[in-house]
C-alpha cells in the first residue's frame, strides 16, 4: 500500500574494504574466515558471542523500526550478506551447531527471525529476502529454500522475496530478462506463501504477465526506478491506467 513505509533490515557493505589498521578502517566478521575475493583482507570467524550480539541487533533494528511507523519489516538474507553466508555450504565452514546439515545453517536465522517477531504488533508484515541458489555446485540451493520457507512460514513470515546468488565469486548465473522469476514461481507453489520476485524485469508488459500468471504475488523493482524516478506514471501510461498525479507534478502530466 501507497502509505506504508518498508524497513529493510539489512547489515549492508561498501565497496571499499579499509585495512583494519587504516584510519577508518574494519574488521569484517563471518561465519568462517574465508574472503570472496582472495585479494580481500579475510572476515574473521564469528564467536558465539558475535552471533548472538548480532541477533540482538537485528531485534534492535526491528524495535526502532516499529517506534519509527514502519508497517512493512524485511529481513534480508540474500546476496552473499551474513544471513546468507550462514546459510550457503560454500562458505560456512563452523565446526558448531550453526554449521554442516540444513538444519544447522538455518539456525542463525531463525533466532533472527524469533527476535525480530518479538518486537512486531499486528500492524506489522515480516518479510525475509532470500538467494534461492548460489548458482554453484554443492551450494545453496531451490530445494533447500523451498524447505526453508515452509519454516519460514509456520513462524509467522507472511512475504519470501525470491532472489539469486551474491554468496561466492564463482557463481555462474545465466542473466536474462526474469531469470529469477521461476524460483517465486516454484516456492509459491511448493509452499503456497505470498512471493515476490525480482531481476531484470524492465517493462510494465512483463511486470503485468508475471501476475497474470501467478509466477509470483508482486514483482518488486530496483534499478528501473533509479534509471527513471517516475516509472509508476510512465507504467500507467504504458497500460492505458489514468492514476492521480500529485498537485505539483500535474504540469507535466504524461497526456
Amino acid at each position: 500500500m501507497p502509505e506504508e513505509r518498508v524497513a529493510l533490515i539489512n547489515p549492508g557493505s561498501a565497496r571499499k574494504q579499509f585495512s583494519p589498521d587504516e584510519e577508518h578502517g574494519w574488521q569484517t566478521i563471518a561465519p568462517s574466515a574465508i574472503p570472496y575475493h582472495d585479494y580481500v583482507i579475510p572476515p574473521t570467524e564469528m564467536t558465539l558471542a558475535d552471533i548472538q550480539a548480532v541477533v540482538y541487533e537485528f531485534k534492535l533494528a526491528a524495535r526502532r523500526a516499529v517506534s519509527a511507523g514502519y508497517k512493512v519489516i524485511e529481513i534480508h538474507a540474500a546476496h552473499g550478506y551474513l544471513i546468507h553466508q550462514f546459510l550457503s555450504p560454500l562458505v560456512n565452514l563452523r565446526d558448531d551447531h550453526y554449521s554442516g546439515p540444513f538444519e544447522n545453517r538455518i539456525h542463525f536465522l531463525l533466532e533472527i527471525v524469533h527476535a525480530v517477531k518479538e518486537e512486531l504488533g499486528k500492524e506489522q508484515s515480516l518479510w525475509v529476502r532470500l538467494s534461492a541458489t548460489d548458482w554453484a555446485e554443492g551450494g545453496w540451493d531451490l530445494e533447500q529454500t523451498i524447505e526453508l520457507v515452509k519454516i519460514l512460514k509456520l513462524l509467522g513470515v507472511e512475504v519470501a522475496d525470491i532472489s539469486s546468488g551474491g554468496a561466492v565469486s564463482y557463481q555462474q548465473i545465466p542473466v536474462e530478462p526474469g531469470y529469477q522469476v521461476p524460483f517465486a514461481d516454484e516456492i509459491k507453489n511448493s509452499t503456497e506463501i505470498c512471493t515476490g520476485t525480482v531481476g531484470l524485469i524492465t517493462s510494465a508488459k512483463q511486470a503485468k504477465d508475471i501476475i497474470n500468471r501467478a509466477a509470483a504475488d508482486f514483482v518488486l523493482i530496483g534499478r528501473e526506478f533509479l534509471r527513471h524516478p517516475h516509472l509508476v506514471y510512465e507504467w500507467a501510461k504504458e497500460m492505458g491506467e489514468d492514476i492521480n498525479w500529485p498537485p505539483q507534478y500535474e504540469r507535466a502530466k504524461i497526456e
